[in-house]
């Protein structure tokens, strides 16, 4: 039995927020910007609108692409870094409980922007041990909530959005089978955790009133640490992979990373001597929306019609944690 991705969704915010618009805001320019990340626009949530409010919806558009009955989902799970509550309840709870899913399990996991990836590879575990039948997986993000406006280097990067995909059995004898999840591959670097970190909130640090600044219970990040790490990160991911599917990186079809910066992505394939084309970037429109941003590449992707079936898709995440790797997936 193979675990398979069935549905994809993604739902992002209606308001686009140019580089121009944040140059009124902070000192900078849309082509210092673009020039550094890529990023010409990005989606910001409505005041008040949390992680689950998109994820809900995402998750929702992928149960009715699927006509999955609500009562057939074992599992929710939210890769999130940006939750409705601190730490509990998990968002995943508030997402099952709003999706009616009333025999579901849920369950937030948090690994930054390689949250996705673990996400996969968490229930393609599940289903082909049979541990659940359904999983709905998704990804969702408000990182405008804990964005530091004071920062100018890293307030241009991020965005808001979510993307959700159901894994089951791929069933040979129904009309659609679903897209394969062939291996992932993931890893860790715990040593570069302080490079991209939110100090003050946690038991390892309690905020205290007169002890923490408000800026402390936001993103903190080392640039040009996470930039050296983000690139070394894709090319030993997309290696591992494709040597674990006895493939060379120049056998896979697309390949989709994780949409932080596209200057990062552009190194990477430098490293690999693949042509950039091979990966597939929505940057530019999107910005950085951590867990979400391979889902709502993919979604892209189908709905534009540059992913066709047949095709070979290999995923790269890489963030907080430090995390990184990816899966496979056969289109």
């Amino acid at each position: 039995m193979k675990a398979a991705i069935t549905s994809l969704a993604c739902h992002v915010p209606e308001r686009i927020v140019t580089n121009d618009e944040l140059a009124q805001k902070v000192e900078t320019s849309d082509e210092w910007i673009y020039s550094h990340t890529g990023i010409r626009e990005r989606r910001y949530a409505a005041p008040g609108e949390s992680a689950s409010d998109l994820g809900v919806i995402a998750g929702r558009r992928a149960l009715e692409q699927a006509h999955a009955d609500p009562d057939s989902i074992d599992l929710v799970i939210c890769a999130t870094s940006t939750p409705d509550y601190l730490t509990f309840p998990a968002t995943a709870c508030v997402i099952q409980d709003r999706l009616g899913l009333s025999n579901a399990g849920a369950f937030d996991l948090q690994a930054g922007c390689t949250g996705f990836a673990y996400g996969v590879e968490m229930a393609r575990s599940l289903v082909e041990a049979g541990g659940a039948g359904r999983v709905l997986l998704i990804g969702t993000e408000v990182l405008t909530s804990i964005t530091n406006w004071e920062d100018r280097a890293t307030c241009i990067l991020f965005g808001d959005g979510a993307g959700a995909v159901l894994v089951e059995a791929s069933d040979a004898d129904r009309a659609r089978t679903g897209h394969t999840i062939v291996a992932s591959w993931l890893r860790s670097k715990g040593s570069g955790g302080p490079a991209l970190i939110r100090q003050a909130g946690g038991s390892r640090e309690p905020f205290e009133d007169g002890r923490h600044a408000a800026r402390d219970l936001l993103l903190a990040m080392n640039g040009k640490q996470v930039y050296l790490f983000a690139v070394d990160a894709i090319v030993q991911t997309i290696t591992a992979l494709s040597e674990r599917v006895g493939k060379t990186p120049d056998d896979v079809d697309w390949i989709v990373p994780h949409q932080a910066n596209s200057r990062i992505i552009e190194a990477a394939a430098k490293r690999l001597r693949l042509p950039v084309e091979r990966f597939y970037l929505n940057v530019d429109r999107y910005a950085n929306t951590s867990a979400a941003s391979i889902p709502i590449a993919l979604e892209e992707m189908v709905s534009t019609g540059a992913l066709k079936s047949g095709q070979t898709v290999l995923t790269v995440g890489f963030g907080a944690g430090l995390t990184y790797g990816g899966n496979v997936l056969d289109w």
